[in-house]
């Protein structure tokens, strides 16, 4: 089988305009991770490159890369590379509606996707939608209250005050990851965070929520057309920042042993059960709170926890997922074996050759792309051991030396 994947950030989604280095590290992070395992699978696959990467031959499984140059040049490559391979698989933000629109190219052209279908992505990108299905039905959720973009910070305070209570999370109704997120503490904060949602998102509403004390985690699930089953508990590092500062996720460790864990796992799946058409690989993010797990968002796609969760599995999961859809099984055993914690290492911007030699090393996910006018680069590092333990520190040699590496090139 001929496989087209298309993660949109490294893959010229972004062609002329900027690179954002800590979102590539995650975008081409999950890129060579699931590339990587198709091709282990057996599968042919041709990926999308933006050229400003494919010019410096990045490590990749991919018999065929495709460079983008120019802006709105990925989508016409996607559609006609589409015909002549038997499936595509998309990566991409549920922001502005993008993952939903790329899927929904290729269902209406006839064409196998191995993403959830484009109906069931709109409900659960929507998240005014995505956490009424989810307290209609008896999910434990955050207190949400939604509100229209053009409603102004007195009703905003007003609403938080009798329905939610300081601190406050802010969030666009159609964000991903931590984009536009900020923890608010007090009325004097809520303009900023307004300004900054408002900033971040073009979706007319917005959702303010409850802010739960526990440990951020997430989980990653396979569904077939009619089971879903839940195949890991991921810890997820992320930095809560006020509406001045940026929140941002840092990475994770996988698997995450916790006392939760079977009742995080029954709830995903019952969150995830209630959509029709999420199908293939779904993460679930959720609070491990001392009430139980609160889920706060259901990711339609892969996350960047599978670049961990693809070292440690029993099994291939890209090709799992490949199963899911195209012949709705599902595989009979889902253990784990082994650690990883990866996170993401800030460098300044490598030259060409440091670059070369930090893609080389063991452990580096994603390496410090350098790219011009950017006076930082990140590096997705991971490292993998028989115990949490042990992984942390192959983790700590991994990054010791990369930055070894970058330190010793001379600047760009």
């Amino acid at each position: 089988m001929k496989l087209l994947v298309y993660e949109h950030v490294s893959g010229g989604g972004c062609a002329g305009q900027p690179l954002d280095p800590s979102v590539l590290s995650e975008g081409f992070g999950m890129l060579r991770a699931v590339s990587e395992d198709f091709k282990a699978a057996g599968y042919d696959v041709t990926v999308l490159l933006d050229a400003r990467l494919s010019k410096l031959n990045p490590p990749i499984a991919a018999d065929f890369t495709l460079p983008i140059s120019y802006e709105g040049e990925a989508e016409k490559f996607l559609v006609n590379a589409a015909k002549i391979n038997d499936a595509a698989y998309i990566i991409a933000p549920e922001t502005g509606g993008k993952l939903q629109s790329l899927v929904r190219l290729f269902e209406q052209a006839g064409m196998l996707s191995l993403n959830c279908e484009a109906s069931a992505i709109q409900q659960v990108a929507d998240k005014t939608v995505l956490h009424e299905t989810l307290r209609n039905n008896g999910i434990p959720i955050p207190e949400t209250a939604v509100f229209s973009a053009d409603d102004d910070a007195a009703e905003v305070k007003s609403a938080i005050k009798s329905k939610i209570g300081y601190p406050a999370v802010f969030k666009p109704a159609d964000g991903v990851s931590c984009g536009g997120l900020s923890v608010v503490k007090e009325d004097a904060q809520v303009e900023k965070a307004l300004a900054k949602v408002r900033a971040q998102s073009s979706a007319k509403h917005f959702i303010v929520q409850e802010f739960i004390r526990g440990q951020a985690a997430s989980v990653s699930l396979l569904c077939s057309r009619n089971e879903t089953v839940a195949i890991s508990l991921n810890k997820q590092n992320v930095k809560l920042a006020p509406p001045e500062s940026a929140s941002s996720y840092e990475g994770g460790a996988v698997p995450f042993e916790h006392s939760l864990k079977k009742e995080a796992f029954k709830t995903a799946e019952k969150a995830v059960d209630l959509f029709a058409g999420l199908r293939g690989y779904v993460g679930v993010d959720l609070v491990l709170a001392d009430k139980g797990p609160f889920v706060v968002d259901i990711n339609p796609r892969l996350t960047t926890s599978y670049v961990g969760l693809s070292k440690v599995a029993g099994f291939n999961v890209a090709d799992a997922m490949v199963g899911a859809v195209l012949k709705n099984k599902l595989p009979a055993h889902h253990e784990s074996s082994g650690f990883v914690c990866f996170s993401k290492v800030e460098t300044r911007t490598p030259t060409v050759d440091a670059f070369q030699k930090a893609a080389q090393l063991n452990g580096v996910v994603s390496p410090p792309f350098p790219l011009k006018n950017e006076p930082k680069s990140v590096s997705l590092v991971a490292g993998n051991g028989e115990s949490m333990e042990d992984a942390g520190l192959r983790f700590e040699e991994a990054k010791k030396r990369l930055l070894n590496i970058i330190s010793r090139g001379k600047m760009a």
